[in-house]
């Protein structure tokens, strides 16, 4: 499969919400209640969102777009990248870097899961951070997401903390995730 990654802009909103729909329920637990699911899918991961997402100048996000194949032209992943501090005291007390930048969302579609898409989208994202500054990075995964948090060690994060997550009417609790400037990739 050919993948081409690149910055995503207000065009890519209506295909960024489909994606989101498909690709979250993925990293919610498999007990989390789908009406839970469905309204953050709907209160957060909507068209209206991503606009506003790729309106913040805090925020940058890139895109997987399959050149052929089975998706041909459609988006396969997703990653969003936040330059601002951590605004969860959790958070902030393990990322201690004033200038870290977090890695909010990254999300392949099932169907391109093992083929090197997620590892691509994720390359694209950490040269971005070492094209600004070459800084901190940190993520927050469920701490029932193994597969997740085999991938993102693969890239270099280590856990180092914990903070809860609010879906729907659960307190979900995931892993903090860092990792440090120039750190190498190991997968």
């Amino acid at each position: 499969m050919e993948v081409r990654i690149r910055q995503a802009g207000a065009i890519d909103a209506t295909a960024l919400a489909e994606l989101a729909a498909i690709t979250f329920p993925l990293a919610s637990p498999a007990d989390s209640p789908e009406e839970d699911v469905s309204a953050f899918i709907a209160a957060n991961l909507g068209a209206a969102s991503f606009l506003k997402y790729l309106s913040d100048s805090q925020r940058v996000l890139f895109v997987a777009e399959e050149v052929s194949g089975d998706l041909a032209g459609r988006l396969v992943a997703y990653a969003m990248l936040v330059d601002a501090p951590p605004s969860d005291p959790d958070v902030a007390s393990v990322v201690t870097h004033s200038d870290a930048v977090e890695l909010s969302k990254c999300y392949a579609h099932p169907a391109v899961h093992g083929g090197g898409v997620a590892a691509k989208i994720m390359r694209a994202s950490l040269a971005w951070v070492a094209q600004h500054g070459n800084r901190t990075t940190w993520l927050g995964v469920n701490n029932e997401n193994v597969r997740a948090q085999t991938f993102y060690g693969k890239h270099g994060f280590s856990i180092a903390g914990t903070r809860s997550f609010q879906l729907g009417t659960r307190v979900e609790h995931d892993f903090v995730m860092v990792r440090p400037p120039g750190k190498t990739i190991t997968g």
